[in-house]
């Protein structure tokens, strides 16, 4: 067992870990963060991401001990307010960018990223964006709808 220092959601916490658990696992078995969803275990389908410093990855598939003293965002944390969404969790909600949900913490937390990179993502590159998020339901008229709403609304704050 390991001693591991973690910054997640503003929290810094210090948890034990095994040297070989994931990311996801310490997120959800230790800090009870368990809007970080697992689906694949190899990094396939996203629903794991998280911002880890400010950039999306993806939790299964690195170890929790590689996020020593990082700050990591999960989705209960991306919000800026208890009583206020973050524009993108506004704009999946309007846009029924969600079915099952089961992919949607992933999508909005690599939606988030995308558009903190490019805040006004043409189609091509909302696909781009998304392409390591899979949506079992297929969503994806509703989800790439939802992100040019969250572009905008994010446009129209700055």
């Amino acid at each position: 067992m390991r001693e591991i220092k973690l910054t997640v959601n503003g929290t810094t916490s210090t948890i034990e870990v095994e040297d070989r658990t994931l990311l996801a696992d310490a997120l959800r078995d230790n800090l009870g963060r368990t809007g970080t969803h697992i689906g694949c275990d190899t990094s396939q389908c996203g629903c794991c991401t998280v911002h880890l410093d400010g950039v999306a990855v993806k939790s299964c598939s690195m170890l929790a001990v590689q996020a020593e003293g990082a700050k990591i965002t999960t989705i209960e944390g991306l919000a800026p307010a208890a009583d206020k969404l973050h524009p993108v969790q506004e704009a999946f909600s309007r846009c029924h960018g969600l079915q099952c949900g089961f992919c949607t913490p992933g999508m909005i937390m690599a939606t988030a990223d995308l558009l903190a990179r490019n805040p006004n993502p043409n189609d091509d590159e909302i696909r781009e964006g998304l392409a390591g998020n899979l949506c079992r339901c297929t969503g994806y008229v509703n989800i790439e709808a939802a992100v040019r709403e969250a572009a905008a609304a994010i446009r129209s704050q700055a």
